[in-house]
């Protein structure tokens, strides 16, 4: 999943306090203290007195004071998403609304501050051919390009990319001709009109989007007031090399950008990590056999630091791959091995989702997790041991069905795998959702911290 940037502090606080100091700012004038306060900041900057280059640095640090700090303080307000079957995607539209996806195939938009859920029509394939057991799949990714103008998920054939117009999310077209075999388990964006898809099938496929073109070419609606939308075809499509051990679980699960560069970082279940180059093809760089490969089914990219993090059943894995030998250790998530199963970096802070219901937040640089702060206050270091900050999800809604009675004894408590968050950083507010981790329960979770 995208981290979004941009907090900034309001300039209306602290202002009176600046002047009701009155003569005494004559008298401080030439101490370097007063310029680096952050009322002088906040009154400077009202008035536009500083230049865009130091602006943006002193926002900076504020970010980077933020990043490190929010975490502690978020509160959770559970949201009710009725009988929806595991959230596998998510992401902010707006400050208001998060577009999600499911297990069960059901794409929605949930308003976080009034808890109306509306749904959107899955794309069908130009031919009828789903299959049964294709449609317990479900919508495993949903992408946004940069400029926030197009959305990019499954369609009612999970085997097919759809795409979907912003802000109006009428759909733009579908990649259902000569595309995957199988299930789309991730999708990454390039630039706003190239998108890459990874498949079930062991495939990664590059495709264009030119709005421009498809609105010269498509009747947006039919006569029976029905949207009608273009079907596509990937402009290339690779396959990911067979491994010598366990040749068969070649599956795509995980696609992340690497940078302004066009390269592209997948994960692959028999243990891998491809890069790729993106251009009119697609073209393999290289293959790295990962230090921890059970389960690898997330993956994120640091545009700061230019490193990958790759989630595993206990382990978060870090990619440098401008440096021969790796300098930054993998961070274990001691939860019970019930694996890492979302991502995300903002800046030096990494955020991981477990299957255990609960968040955790790792500081790639000084190589720790954040901690409580009444413990990271602790100074005697015969006290004891510091306690990482952990953050613990609500319940959520679990289906009491026969499933949960015969193979679970009908246990109440059951934790909720966090499959999917994402932040929306202007406001300082942050989605979790996903349901429970066996395969066969049903039910579901979200949250919005904030």
């Amino acid at each position: 999943p995208a981290v979004e940037a941009g907090a900034e502090s309001s300039p209306s606080q602290g202002l009176a306090a600046a002047d009701g100091e009155g003569p005494l700012l004559l008298k401080r004038q030439r101490r370097p203290a007063a310029y680096r306060s952050m009322v002088h900041y906040l009154k400077v900057r009202e008035v536009g007195g500083w230049g865009p280059a130091r602006l943006q640095g002193f926002d900076g640090e504020m970010r980077g004071y933020a990043v490190q700090r929010l975490p502690e303080l978020l509160t959770e307000r559970q949201l009710e998403l009725g009988t929806v079957n595991k959230v596998f995607a998510s992401q902010w539209l707006n400050s208001r609304q998060v577009v999600c996806g499911t297990k069960c195939n059901t794409l929605f938009v949930v308003d976080v501050q009034s808890g109306h859920i509306a749904r959107i029509p899955l794309l069908r394939d130009s031919e009828a051919r789903l299959a049964q057991d294709q449609q317990g799949c479900g919508i495993h990714a949903i992408e946004l390009n940069p400029s926030k103008t197009l959305l990019a998920t499954g369609g009612e054939n999970p085997n097919s990319l759809a795409i979907y117009q912003l802000p109006t999310l009428d759909p733009l077209c579908l990649g259902d001709r000569r595309g995957h075999k199988d299930w789309i388990f991730a999708v990454a964006w390039l630039s706003d009109t190239v998108a890459v898809s990874g498949s079930r099938d062991g495939t990664v496929a590059l495709w264009r989007m030119d709005p421009d073109k498809f609105d010269d070419t498509v009747a947006w609606h039919s006569e029976a007031g029905l949207p009608v939308y273009a079907h596509i075809r990937p402009r290339d499509m690779e396959a990911i090399p067979r491994a010598i051990i366990n040749p068969s679980n070649r599956k795509v699960r995980a696609l992340a950008c690497g940078g302004k560069n066009q390269e592209l970082g997948a994960v692959s279940l028999d243990g891998y990590f491809h890069l790729w180059k993106a251009g009119s093809a697609l073209s393999r760089l290289l293959s790295i056999r990962l230090p921890y490969f059970r389960d690898n089914v997330c993956l994120t990219y640091c545009d700061d630091m230019s490193v990958y993090a790759v989630g595993s059943h206990s382990h978060v894995s870090f990619l440098d791959l401008r440096q021969d030998q790796q300098n930054i250790r993998p961070l274990c998530s001691r939860e019970g091995g019930t694996g890492v199963r979302s991502l995300s970096f903002y800046r030096n802070i990494i955020t991981v989702g477990t299957g255990q219901g609960s968040l955790l937040f790792y500081d790639v640089r000084a190589q720790k997790f954040l901690e409580e702060r009444a413990s990271a206050t602790l100074e005697s270091s015969s006290g004891p041991a510091r306690r990482k900050l952990r953050l613990a999800c609500g319940r959520g809604w679990l289906n009491h069905n026969d499933f949960w009675v015969n193979y679970f004894g009908g246990m109440e408590v059951f934790p909720n795998a966090l499959y999917t968050h994402c932040y929306n950083w202007p406001e300082m507010k942050l989605f979790v959702a996903g349901g429970p981790l066996p395969a066969g329960l049903h039910g579901n979770y979200a949250g919005l911290w904030s």
